[in-house]
């Protein structure tokens, strides 16, 4: 089944998060900077990517991540704020692709592109609980 969702073409949404000793490497990683992680900007532009096309999906549906490709060019320390903004590029059947980007008021830190597959949460719920019963 080929669903259409209507979701406009430069649609965006932020987050930001204030960088804690809990949301850098050294907090993982003994001996490493502290300064803000990779997974953690990741997390941060999925989370603004979600949240930018979550109105426009009908009830029982979802998006999930699927595939992001960003650099992580600056380096940000505790204190600082971190906004990640997401940017609609793309739409086709269940799949939307969106320019991303991370900035800390001082520099851009992370730039990308990521896609979030529309997904009936029935449907995958399913798939998950089946895949759980296999263990």
């Amino acid at each position: 089944m080929s669903l259409r969702f209507d979701i406009p073409i430069g649609t965006s949404a932020s987050e930001t998060v204030t960088v804690t000793r809990e949301l850098t490497v050294a907090h993982l990683i003994p001996n490493m900077p502290e300064v803000y992680g990779t997974p953690f900007m990741i997390y941060l532009m999925e989370h603004a990517a979600a949240k930018a096309i979550t109105p426009f999906l009908s009830p029982g549906w979802a998006s999930v991540g699927l595939q992001i490709n960003v650099r992580h060019v600056a380096a940000t320390p505790v204190g600082f704020l971190v906004t990640a903004t997401a940017t609609v590029l793309s739409v086709s059947s269940h799949l939307v692709t969106f320019s991303v980007k991370a900035h800390d008021g001082v520099d851009l830190i992370g730039e990308g592109v990521h896609e979030r597959a529309i997904v009936d949460l029935s449907r995958f719920n399913a798939k998950v609980l089946a895949k759980k019963a296999v263990e």
